[in-house]
């Protein structure tokens, strides 16, 4: 044993200084625990983390050892574990329990559009018909798919519409996204669709949260008045972060060639709107003979610079990206106060801290995990770059270089991470932005503040004019490279730990001190090659019954053409697969694999009502049986308690995952 301590001492001490960006790390391990346990944790288990967290605080301010790392690894583990659970049960609210048809009043907080295109409403103080308030959900999310009698209300304003909601659902297949836990933590409790007209209650209040929201939605009309079509919808989510006027055919365009996240008010928009202030207000005070030698000219434009970001942050609507974006220029915008290092690791770390601490769910999600990869490779990149010496070419040439080797190490970060939450990858995406982010950079963001600046003067349009210039280039380039044969790549879903296992090696490459940082490339490697033998399932059943997809040699067929369109686009989604759902259900007919599968799937009451089936059959009912079967029978009672079903054939051996086996028995489930 005492070899084992001399050894664990020696790599400790090597790694002295090196170990803080660890921190989130330990953190993420505890949250992730959380979220990765089968059933919500006892109380006794939120005990013990607490034990954990006190005995170690006691060690670390009682002793000094060289082993303080680990206290405070077990400590942060602690720590995650119970902000994740306590998150969840404060976090939450009342979930719709059953299929609602009726009246439901709200006032409006979100105004974005559904997948589909259509125009959808968040509602807060929520009224149901016969509906007691300890069992009405806190929000409600409804689609208007009907015509509309006049304008939408603007956010704030209290309505009145006749809508069919549903509580949120289940993965549409065993491990896949789980919704249901999204919602739980957006306070999300039924979602649903409206083919009437939303009637106006009331207008919207006086509170500061409706003014905030009046006057974003405003801010956003105004500057659709002064630049028009889809540059103006596009200058309108980057300013306001109303996206609601862009249509579905420009958002596919920027997805598939990964401009989308020029669209998302985030890292890149916060950074280079801070970084414009900053460079302003620092070179304008250095102009004035009579201020730059009494103000100390970084800090105070670093605080300038802190509260037009912190306005920008209220005005576009306060989403999670934003948030998360302006706890990062928060903190490289107090390392410029306190003069400390901007770019760095530490930094890095310490604003991953602040947001995992803040909102633990966040961890799970695609913007997060991006977000930080993306941040992290670039410090990590430019670091070695710096510390090597390398030399970017001429001085004339540098710019460009560094836009290149910012898109491509941004790109090669984040495209893992965009693989496995949505299953395709765009090949022109490295061209794209390096043609696009730097006019971002360059000309709208800088004209967009110019454009406020000269509001008050009347002369924003000059502002506006040259923003249209650079967000009409954005969108041909857009335009240009998704049309191309080829754009879109798709990739086969991972298993769940797959991604967590590239990313703890990649961690490791990077944040690791010596020669051992190497090991890093192993588990990646081994994430790989385990995500290359992903098996997707034979059968796909829905929690409905309404959908069947079988695995054939052309690819999933589906058993209807239209209906179900979110689940059967996830299922393509996770095979890989870039085709539309009515081509998938033209193989249907087609399909060989239904005989050897020894699969029926039923629909329609007459169908139902005179349904057989043999011993060693598969039977898939859209309806309930009120009677014994000799097959293997999957109604809407079974897919009740089993949520999505996958079927997995191996010889003459059937293996069954369901959905609730991989969400198991959690708060957002219940």
């Amino acid at each position: 044993m005492t070899w084992l301590k001399a050894s664990c001492e020696r790599v400790l001490l090597g790694q002295r200084g090196a170990l803080y960006p660890w921190a989130p790390v330990g953190l993420a391990f505890g949250i992730g625990g959380y979220f990765a346990l089968p059933v919500e944790p006892p109380l006794w288990a939120y005990g013990l983390a607490a034990l954990v967290i006190a005995a170690g605080g006691f060690l670390l301010l009682r002793h000094r050892s060289v082993f303080h790392p680990l206290i405070w690894a077990l400590v942060l583990l602690s720590l995650g574990f119970g902000l994740a659970g306590g998150g969840a049960v404060l976090g939450g609210g009342a979930v719709l329990g059953w299929r609602y048809y009726g009246a439901v009043e709200g006032r409006i907080v979100l105004i974005d559009r559904s997948a589909s295109g259509a125009l959808r409403l968040t509602l807060d103080q929520v009224i149901l018909e016969r509906m007691p308030p300890s069992r009405t959900p806190t929000r409600v999310r409804i689609s208007l798919h009907g015509p509309q009698a006049g304008p939408v209300p603007v956010a704030g304003s209290t309505v009145l519409i006749t809508a069919h909601l549903s509580p949120p659902s289940g993965p549409v297949e065993p491990n896949g996204f789980d919704f249901q836990r999204h919602a739980w933590f957006q306070k999300l409790g039924a979602i649903g669709y409206s083919r009437t007209p939303l009637m106006l209650l009331a207008p919207a209040g006086a509170g500061s949260g409706a003014l905030i929201s009046r006057t974003r939605y405003r801010f956003a009309d105004f500057v659709r008045q002064k630049i028009e079509g889809e540059t103006g919808a596009f200058a309108a989510a980057i300013m306001a972060g109303d996206r609601s006027a862009m249509s579905p055919v420009t958002v596919d365009r920027l997805r598939h060639t990964n401009l989308a996240h020029l669209l998302a008010i985030s890292g890149l928009h916060m950074g280079l709107l801070c970084g414009f202030v900053f460079g302003a207000i620092r070179y304008g005070l250095v102009l004035s003979p009579a201020l730059r030698h009494r103000l100390p000219i970084r800090k105070t434009a670093a605080l300038g610079a802190l509260v037009v970001s912190f306005f920008y942050l209220l005005l576009s609507g306060g989403s999670v990206a934003t948030e998360r974006a302006f706890i990062m220029a928060m903190v490289a915008l107090g390392a410029v106060f306190f003069e400390r290092r901007v770019i760095s690791l530490r930094a890095v770390a310490t604003a991953a801290l602040i947001v995992l601490i803040w909102q633990p769910e966040a961890l799970l999600g695609p913007g997060f995990q991006m977000s930080f990869a993306a941040t992290t490779a670039l410090v990590a990149v430019f670091a070695a770059l710096r510390e090597y010496q390398i030399s970017l070419g001429p001085k004339f040439l540098r710019p460009v270089f560094t836009v290149v080797i910012t898109s491509l190490v941004a790109g090669l970060a984040t495209a893992p991470v965009a693989a496995a939450h949505f299953n395709q990858f765009a090949h022109y995406g490295l061209l794209a932005n390096v043609l696009a982010v730097p006019l971002m950079g360059a000309v709208v963001i800088p004209a967009g503040v110019i454009a406020l600046l000269l509001w008050p003067l009347g002369l924003s349009s000059l502002g506006f004019y040259v923003m249209e210039l650079g967000i009409a280039w954005i969108l041909s380039v857009a335009g240009f490279f998704a049309e191309l044969e080829g754009a879109r790549g798709a990739v086969v879903a991972p298993e769940p730990y797959v991604l967590a296992v590239l990313m703890l090696g990649a961690l490791w490459l990077v944040l690791w001190r010596g020669r051992a940082r190497l090991l890093g490339g192993l588990p990646m490697l081994v994430a790989l090659g385990l995500w290359a033998q992903t098996q997707r399932p034979d059968v796909l059943i829905s929690d409905t019954g309404q959908l069947v997809g079988v695995m054939t040699e052309a690819g999933r067929a589906l058993s209807a053409p239209s209906g179900s369109g979110f689940v059967a686009r996830g299922w393509l989604e996770n095979d890989g697969d870039l085709r539309g759902q009515a081509a998938a259900a033209a193989l249907w007919s087609e399909a060989g694999a239904l005989a050897a599968y020894r699969l029926r799937h039923l629909r329609g009451k007459a169908a139902v009502a005179a349904a057989e089936c043999a011993a060693g059959q598969i039977l898939v009912v859209a309806g309930e049986l009120e009677r014994e079967m000799p097959c293997l029978v999957f109604d809407k009672t079974r897919l009740r308690q089993t949520g999505a079903v996958a079927l997995y054939f191996e010889g003459d051996q059937l293996k069954i995952k369901t959905a609730r086996e991989s969400t198991g028995r959690r708060l957002w489930n219940r």
